[in-house]
């Protein structure tokens, strides 16, 4: 029974790393390549000279041709055959200045679009001195990304605000959290509109339209948002594990995501009407997100644009506001953009009273644990400074947590060795009836209260923290580029360090599947250290499997982030500490020592086997 508790054991573990391998490396890498596969393919496409067409020509003013005909998108986006760059394209028209304590950028007047936005407080790699993440990008660039705001009318009320649309500056032009700015604009018809753009000190734009109808009859109107990218992000995670691409909770529909190759395939989603919600297009760390009036109704959609130039897009549609003659309306919109900071989020969703804003950030299917997690580490770095020692005093806690069920379980390894000579005598006793062994087996089992899958339920409890860590270091800007100490500059990337070229002394481009740092080293170390402290099998397989598995998942947690190597080495480590104490406490013999030796003693050897005496046969025998 022990053999094969350990032998299903030990199968059981590597199946699961092999799986997280495929999963968490191979499977993200692979889909990264088609990604860029497609995105090279799109690229051609849109530069073809068959792809033509105005950006703005011919938007629709509302009708009868979809639910949402009233929202820009659906005409032909013209190609860029040479895209700008980015200082070439701010030059193009009028622009609003922005500037704040954590954003810098601007606002095209054409169409009051939010197209430039850099973020201050996060830099592309961890060199100090690296770019500016650049979030929003006008339309002329290669990787257009924009958010606007618009109307749509009808005939009735004339031509209203949209993409093309030159709002005039009143006053200010610098947008500061101190200091909105204001545009107006008046058609053809003499309808009024003016528009207050204001930011708080953090990601939040406020967009506060008035509509002044001076006429002698009643008009109506709708607005709507749309959140338009031309290119997937460059650098897209390509993981399972997390959700980039459309998002949105639109009232009781609950959370809605789709990716970009989905909404490849289905070209449009349009989601019920709703009240209350948000949606957008998010990456790993940042999004881009419109937040329509939580108590008005609206219908949003999610598409993909293949006619010209292709491009991805959230939109809503509002439902009509009518303004009597005379009179005036005014509707207000937000704009989410920057960095999916857990405590801004939270703070959004309370102070504005967004639906569920907090589903921005991924927390996964087991956010019950994936959430505490992460609060307890943010509570802890508030205290230490370092989100590494965080998760050193977390793992600790967790030991703490859990050590009535693993004392219970390392007892019962103890009695189980200390029961090792009445088990060997049993299997003697009983070899030629299975049956019978067995049952002898459950009755010493029964009689010296041994649980003998005991030894499993550490592991099982290590899994699930195991991933909700992963998951915490994985999706939470708040570890992006944190530090731990020495080489270790960002706990959320692996180990920078190889074993293959000297740890940097040999200057030798590493191949990533050699890239074995230290700590990956350190964890391998301890993860066999651990496992010499049992005897080892006597079965040549399992102890093979037994010798080979640290080495294994040396090689395979190398890809993780370096903060989930840490957290596995220091668990190990206070394990070996633990099942020390608690099998010496229990006078069962510590393995680690003698297998220690075992290794560098010089085996003797094996006995010459002993000749084979021929069978007699019927003839020698009368002989």
């Amino acid at each position: 029974m022990e053999k094969n508790r350990n032998f299903f054991l030990t199968i059981g573990l590597s199946i699961l790393i092999l799986t997280l391998w495929q999963v968490f490396y191979m499977g993200p890498k692979t889909e990264a390549q088609r990604e860029q596969a497609r995105i090279e393919a799109l690229n051609q496409a849109a530069q073809s000279p068959a792809a033509s067409g105005d950006a703005n020509a011919n938007i629709p003013q509302g009708g009868a041709q979809s639910p949402q005909a009233g929202i820009p998108g659906q005409t032909t986006e013209a190609p860029v055959t040479q895209p700008l760059t980015r200082q070439v394209a701010l030059t193009q028209g009028k622009r609003i200045t922005i500037d704040t304590p954590r954003v810098s950028g601007s606002i095209n007047t054409t169409g009051a679009r939010l197209d430039d936005l850099l973020l201050k407080d996060y830099r592309e790699t961890i060199d100090p001195k690296s770019a500016e993440i650049e979030l929003l990008a006008p339309s002329a660039m290669k990787q257009g990304y924009f958010a606007e705001v618009g109307f749509a009318g009808n005939e009735a009320i004339g031509t209203v605000p949209g993409p093309t649309t030159e709002w005039n500056i009143e006053g200010n032009d610098k947008l500061t959290p101190s200091t909105p700015v204001v545009l107006t604009y008046a058609n053809e018809k003499g309808i009024q509109f003016k528009r207050q753009i204001s930011i708080d000190e953090n990601y939040m734009f406020a967009i506060e339209d008035t509509i002044t109808n001076p006429t002698t009859a009643a008009v109506s109107l709708s607005s709507y948002g749309r959140v338009t990218r031309f290119e997937k992000p460059e650098h897209a995670s390509g993981t399972y594990v997390l959700h980039e691409g459309l998002i949105g909770v639109i009232g009781d529909q609950g959370l809605q995501e789709v990716t970009y190759s989905k909404i490849e395939d289905k070209k449009s989603l349009p989601l019920a009407k709703a009240t209350g919600g948000w949606l957008g297009i998010t990456d790993k760390y940042w999004a881009a997100t419109l937040i329509p009036s939580q108590n008005e109704a609206f219908e949003a959609r999610f598409s993909y644009f293949t006619d010209g130039r292709a491009r991805y897009q959230a939109d809503f549609l509002s439902a009509p506001v009518t303004i009597a003659a005379g009179q005036n309306a005014v509707i207000k919109n937000h704009v989410f953009a920057g960095a999916k900071e857990v405590a801004k989020i939270n703070a959004y969703e309370e102070s504005l009273g967004i639906k569920q804003f907090e589903l921005l950030i991924d927390w996964g299917w087991f956010y019950f644990i994936t959430k505490p997690m992460f609060y307890l580490i943010d509570w802890i770095y508030k205290f230490s400074g370092n989100f590494g020692v965080a998760i050193l005093v977390v793992t600790v806690l967790l030991k703490a947590l859990f050590f009535p069920l693993a004392s219970k379980s390392y007892r019962s390894m103890a009695r189980m060795k200390m029961m090792q000579p009445a088990m060997l005598e049993i299997r003697e006793k009983f070899a030629d009836d299975k049956v019978k062994q067995q049952q002898e087996m459950m009755q010493l089992y029964k009689r010296e209260k041994i649980n003998p899958l005991a030894g499993c339920w550490p592991v099982l409890v290590q899994i699930p923290v195991f991933f909700a860590l992963y998951k915490v270091l994985y999706v939470t800007i708040e570890m992006r580029h944190a530090p731990f100490f020495g080489w270790i500059h960002d706990l959320a990337a692996p180990d920078p360090t190889s074993l293959f070229n000297l740890f940097g002394l040999m200057p030798w481009s590493v191949p990533a599947f050699l890239m074995v740092g230290v700590w990956p080293l350190i964890m391998g170390i301890t993860m066999f250290l651990q496992m010499r402290m049992n005897p080892t099998p006597p079965d040549p397989t399992q102890a093979a499997i037994f010798t080979w598995m640290p080495i294994i998942f040396t090689f395979m947690l190398a890809a993780f982030p370096a903060g989930l190597v840490i957290y596995w080495a220091w668990n190990n480590t206070l394990s070996i500490l633990q099942q020390g104490m608690i099998m010496k406490s229990q006078g069962a013999k510590i393995e680690l020592f003698d297998n220690l030796k075992g290794l560098f003693k010089k085996k003797e050897p094996a006995a010459p086997a002993k000749p084979v005496t021929p069978a007699k046969t019927d003839k020698t025998a009368k002989k």
